[in-house]
């Protein structure tokens, strides 16, 4: 990875890219002073998305209730993943675009989530590590429901279907997250998620 294969990628600003989240809020909240910030620890779900959910509920009524979700909250959900070869966003990056993400039930209750994902250039070698991370994000972020389909962009890449095959397989899946090294790569792309 200290070889960069595209030193100078086409990068989008941040306030051009689509979302919902309120802008220069994140400003505010970073340079606020936290009274009590060492006094209560964070929950470990808020700043690992590798942690174990805590599979405990007071309440069952929330797992009844259905929480629509959209492409645009699933695009702000994987647009903050850093790049493992850049210090920039996939957003910023338009590796991840609002147009290319579909949400489509499955039947009455199960629905899938497909991104596209478009690599930076046609031979990207972290093609898959960058669709791993797009997948682990969504996989830990949206309600069970939900089932995640992550594949490059038709056209986009020079070994998409060997890309899509690895993807897809869930035992290639969970054999690459058993991967001390990968997990790594993993989580410094995910640390950027908000």
């Amino acid at each position: 990875m200290s070889d960069i294969q595209n030193a100078n990628p086409t990068v989008r600003n941040a306030s051009d890219l689509p979302t919902r989240r309120p802008r220069g809020s994140s400003d505010i909240k970073q340079n606020t002073p936290r009274i009590f910030a060492n006094s209560v620890p964070s929950p470990a779900y808020l700043s690992d998305p590798f942690a174990p959910a805590n599979l405990s509920s007071d309440s069952e009524s929330d797992d009844d209730a259905v929480e629509p979700i959209d492409e645009q909250e699933v695009y702000d959900l994987i647009s903050t993943i850093s790049d493992p070869e850049h210090p920039l966003s996939l957003g910023s990056l338009a590796v991840v675009n609002l147009p290319d993400i579909h949400i489509k039930p499955l039947n009455r209750t199960l629905q899938t989530v497909l991104v596209e994902i478009t690599p930076t250039i046609t031979h990207c070698s972290l093609a898959t590590v960058i669709g791993l991370g797009v997948r682990v994000r969504l996989e830990q972020a949206l309600p069970p429901r939900f089932r995640v389909d992550v594949r490059i962009k038709e056209g986009t890449h020079s070994t998409a279907e060997q890309v899509n095959k690895q993807l897809g397989d869930k035992e290639r899946v969970a054999a690459a997250l058993e991967n001390a090294q990968l997990m790594g790569v993993l989580r410094k792309m995910l640390e950027t998620c908000r």
